[in-house]
Formats: structure tokens, C-alpha cells, sequence
């Protein structure tokens, strides 16, 4: 080994001193570093949760990785999850321990996104998500604005939720919910919520699928639910500067910037607390009302994919020109 590496908790550790990424200002060593030390406060919001993350080497576009590698050491704690849309059974990792944390720090794991059900149970998702898009630009606060909204449209329905940097641009509001909320139902609330938060500021929040018809506005995105996967609250974001995203308390969020929390402020802010447990409210049941009124509303993919479709079938029917069979563009305009 050379100078560069080391072994920690039994885990070889390479190429210490490379470049994490271009733009990072950081050096793979500083990740392996951030993670070891605030494994306490990661490790919660990983375990039991199938993982996906995003990696990086040197030379080559950051990529998700879903399908643990066949080089992948015994150790590592894995569950086998059946994924429709390939027709193929995944092996995910189960990232329970400080070792296997440690494992993907050195395989330049920069990003953690666990699914929001447990192993235990993956058609039951322990928390509803709400993620605060805002458009391009230095546009944080129309995020945290629109992060309001959801609150105030979660306490009209008697929920309350805490509030992360998403450490991109955007936020995420959390809601625990207690056990047995199936994932249509939880799905369904998610959307009543998303919806409930636009009707209180058309003008600030929309919840258009299709970024061409947002406006400008923020997105308040109600599709992380089922069997989707949130970036965990103390995870690296693969930006430059390596930021994390971070808890905040609601009462400080329009005082914070996300470039305030990175691999390098982190570990004081969470030495001897855990500021994400401090604030998630306790688990809580979805309303009745609040998931009929979910149940009637199209769930955004699938919306958008019929827009899409109908979208060009009328620019099909519009380069056609008046020469041709014009029913189909004609019935499109009803």
C-alpha cells in the first residue's frame, strides 16, 4: 500500500489523495473522511433500506448504481428486490453497518438514496415525501416559499413535517407516517398534499409534470412515493463544493443557502446530536379525506406520459398539413 491508503475497520482504502470529482474542491479522502464521521448520524437513514447510489470515477460521468457489482465483498448486506420495469431481480445493498459505509466511500459512493419502505416490508413506505423543485437560477427562496405552502397544507389536514436541504437547489418536507398506510394509499395522499399546497399560491407552486409547463414556478413534486427513492438527510450531493443535505429547523430555513452545509461544515453541526431526529414529528396516520381526495387525482407519470403522446400526435397532425386526414388533429382540439 502506498502512502495514500489505509485500512479502516477492515476496510483497504485507495487512491486517497485523487480529485473526488471535477468542480469538487475535495479529494476522495475528504469523502471517506465526512462519512466515517457522521456514520452515527447517516447509518438511521440507510438501514434495512434497499440502496441506490451515485458514483464516481475518475475520467467518466457520475452513474447510478442500483445492482451491486459481482467484486462486491461478501460482507456486504444485500436483499434480492424484483424490479418491474426491467423484468430482472436486483441485488440491492443494505447499508447497515460502519464497514459497508466505508466499503461505498471507497468505491467513490458520493450520493445515498434509500427507498422510503424498509426490507421488512417494501409495500409499506414509512414517510411521505414532498420535493420543492425551483426553477433554474439562484432560486432557493421561491424552494423554501413553496416549502411553507406544504406545511400550511399539511397542518389544514393535521399532519406536520420536518424540512432538509435537498443539497442541490430545492428542499424536501418529510411527514412519518404511522405503520400500515399501503404505498396507493400513501401515493395518493402525497398528490392531495401537492395539490392542496398549489391551490394556497397558484402563482408560486405548480404541480405540472412537464417541466415546459411549469411557468417558472416551483415544482412541487408528489412522485416520490412507492417504490422511489429519496436522497438521504446527511448525504454528499455531487455538485461542486460537495454540499449535504441538511436538516433545518422551519424557523431558520429562509436564513440558510444549501452551499452552507458541506462535507466540511457537517460533522461539527452534528457532533453529539442529530438534528434530523430532533425534528421529524412523530409517526402519524394519513387522513381519510386527504387520501380519497389523492385517489382522484391522475398520478403525474402517468399524465404526463399520455400528454406527451397526445402532444405529438397533434404536432404529427399540424406538419401533415391541411392536406391530410385532419379528423385525428381535429378530435385532439375537444
Amino acid at each position: 500500500m502506498s502512502g495514500a491508503d489505509q485500512t479502516r475497520d477492515g476496510v483497504s482504502l485507495t487512491n486517497l489523495d485523487q480529485p473526488l470529482f471535477d468542480g469538487s474542491g475535495a479529494t476522495k479522502r475528504d469523502l471517506v473522511d465526512y462519512l466515517d464521521a457522521v456514520s452515527e448520524r447517516i447509518l438511521p437513514q440507510l438501514r434495512g433500506r434497499p440502496l441506490s447510489v451515485i458514483r464516481v470515477r475518475p475520467g467518466q460521468p457520475p452513474f447510478m448504481q442500483k445492482n451491486l457489482p459481482k467484486y462486491t465483498p461478501d460482507w456486504v448486506p444485500r436483499t434480492p428486490v424484483w424490479a418491474e420495469a426491467s423484468h430482472r431481480e436486483i441485488s440491492y445493498a443494505l447499508c447497515d453497518d460502519h464497514r459497508t459505509l466505508l466499503w461505498f466511500a471507497n468505491q467513490r459512493a458520493v450520493e445515498y438514496h434509500p427507498t422510503l419502505a424498509t426490507v421488512d416490508d417494501l409495500r409499506r413506505p414509512t414517510h411521505l415525501v414532498l420535493d420543492l423543485d425551483p426553477p433554474e437560477g439562484n432560486s432557493f427562496g421561491l424552494a423554501v416559499a413553496a416549502a411553507r405552502l406544504v406545511r400550511q397544507a399539511l397542518a389544514d389536514a393535521g399532519l406536520a413535517g420536518a424540512v432538509k436541504t435537498s443539497g442541490a437547489k430545492g428542499v424536501h418536507v418529510f411527514v412519518p407516517v404511522a405503520q400500515g398506510a399501503t404505498v396507493e394509499d400513501l401515493a395518493a395522499a402525497t398528490r392531495a398534499v401537492a395539490a392542496r399546497a398549489e391551490r394556497l399560491d397558484p402563482a408560486l407552486a405548480t404541480t405540472a409534470f412537464i417541466r415546459e409547463d411549469r411557468g417558472g414556478k416551483v415544482f412541487v413534486d408528489s412522485t416520490r412515493a412507492g417504490g422511489a427513492t429519496v436522497v438521504a438527510a446527511y448525504s454528499p450531493r455531487l455538485r461542486p463544493g460537495v454540499p449535504v443535505s441538511f436538516p433545518v429547523d422551519w424557523a431558520d430555513l429562509g436564513d440558510v443557502a444549501p452551499g452552507d452545509f458541506t462535507i466540511r461544515t457537517v460533522p461539527a453541526l452534528v457532533a453529539g446530536r442529530d438534528p434530523w431526529a430532533e425534528r421529524l414529528p412523530a409517526p402519524q396516520r394519513l387522513p381519510a379525506d386527504l387520501v380519497a381526495q389523492g385517489h382522484t387525482i391522475p398520478v403525474a407519470r402517468v399524465q404526463a406520459m399520455h400528454e406527451g403522446r397526445r402532444r405529438a400526435r397533434a404536432r404529427r397532425a399540424a406538419d401533415q398539413g391541411p392536406g391530410s386526414d385532419g379528423q385525428g388533429a381535429g378530435g385532439l382540439s375537444r
